[in-house]
């Protein structure tokens, strides 16, 4: 075990990333529909074309050259008084070690971060969804495809220390709780979602509207583990109505002001923790397990007050108070430029957890550096919980958990 002596308690790291290799949505995709996913060569540079269009959503697919791991870390945690580019901000990039392209080397990287347990997640496959919306069969072959891939390179509980989170979309109910069954017998512990309506045959659709019970009846039954990260929920439709034309999301693309404002404003999360409570999932399936992962924490307890403020109008149409169903099935994950305090004292130490983000460049270079910022906002105490003991009990993880 990789406990550093000092600390005297286990890491869990709840949002760590790898990335993708080139088959890894096309290796166990049907023949006749790898045409959807292709890599292509624009200007001297490889792109990735899904159903025939070019996306810039990650300028580099092929991953073969990444961000250097917190090369924005700065950036997130005191601004950019210099003005200067995304390109300087980010600077050289380096060749992808193994470390974040396969467990085994993962694992030995854990160890000299010195993290005991890591939520592991994929970058790439967040961009299918919304550029498939309007065909959901494919929409839910890729997937399945992504996730057979993933069994073979990030098995999804390895050495019972890393957590590998494979993909999942309600989009096709009977074809998701499949896909959940598959899953589990894999091994599954956790799932990762798109924050964002599901898109069906009848267009978007909430998916806590009852007729996706089925698909959160069998969460609940397999005590699977739902994960909301930041990804593209589709919401530059709505931004794009604003400066008028169309606009596709795209990561470290020219800052637009206006843009940019709407990017970090947390209108995806919030909405879909609206519908989860509002629509009655978290109400009909109560032993429900939600993180929110990679939104930050900061916007919570604003959420939260308006949402009893609403409730206060028309209590009558609620089953539970909004803040009280927050506290019971969901759970967050503080970004490393935030200020967790407020969150803290709104919902509890038990309910916040570290994550770095790495190695994507706004994460931590250093995962455990986080320490030091934390044991300025919290108690012993607490964060023990923060940086590991809450993410265990979530996964039965007993031995070392603290009290």
């Amino acid at each position: 075990m990789a406990t550093r002596p000092e600390l005297g308690f286990p890491i869990f790291d709840a949002d760590n990333h790898f990335y993708e290799t080139r088959d890894a949505l096309t290796k166990y995709l049907p023949s006749e529909q790898r045409g959807a996913i292709e890599y292509v060569e624009v200007g001297g540079r490889t792109k990735l074309a899904v159903r025939g269009v070019i996306t810039d959503y990650i300028p580099n697919p092929t991953f073969e050259r990444i961000g250097r791991p917190g090369a924005q870390q700065e950036y997130f945690k005191h601004g950019n008084p210099d003005g200067k580019s995304q390109r300087e901000l980010i600077g050289r990039g380096i060749d992808c070690p193994d470390a974040f392209r396969a467990a085994p080397a993962r694992l030995a990287l854990m160890d000299e971060q010195g993290l005991d347990y890591a939520l592991v997640m994929p970058t790439l496959v967040s961009l299918i969804e919304e550029r498939m919306r309007d065909d959901p069969d494919l929409c839910a072959d890729v997937i399945h495809a992504f996730n057979q891939w993933m069994v073979e390179e990030w098995p999804f509980v390895y050495e019972g220390r890393i957590y590998a989170c494979p993909y999942i979309t309600p989009v096709l109910v009977d074809r998701a709780v499949e896909e959940l069954d598959w899953l589990v017998e894999r091994g599954a512990r956790v799932v990762l979602m798109r924050p964002a309506p599901a898109w069906g045959y009848r267009g978007p659709r909430s998916f806590a509207l009852p007729e996706f019970d089925p698909f959160w009846k069998r969460m609940e039954e397999t005590g699977t583990i739902a994960v909301f990260h930041v990804s593209d929920s589709g919401y530059d439709r709505y931004y794009s109505e604003w400066p008028g034309g169309q606009h596709e999301m795209a990561h470290f693309g020219r800052v637009e002001p206006f843009r940019q404002t709407a990017l970090f404003n947390h209108r995806p999360i919030e909405d879909t923790v609206s519908s989860l409570i509002c629509h009655g999932a978290l109400w009909r399936f109560p032993k429900l397990r939600i993180l929110l992962v990679e939104n930050g924490g900061s916007w919570v307890p604003s959420f939260l007050d308006y949402m009893d403020h609403v409730y206060s109008r028309s209590p009558q149409e609620y089953e539970m108070k909004p803040s009280d169903t927050f506290n019971r099935n969901i759970w967050v994950q503080v970004n490393h430029e935030e200020d967790p305090r407020e969150l803290i004292a709104k919902i509890g130490a038990d309910r916040v957890l570290f994550g770095s983000d790495h190695p994507h460049v706004e994460g931590l270079a250093d995962p455990l550096s986080y320490l030091e910022d934390i044991r300025g906002f919290a108690e012993d105490a607490d964060i023990r919980k923060i940086m590991g003991g809450n993410m265990m009990r979530l996964l039965g993880i007993e031995d070392g958990v603290p009290a």
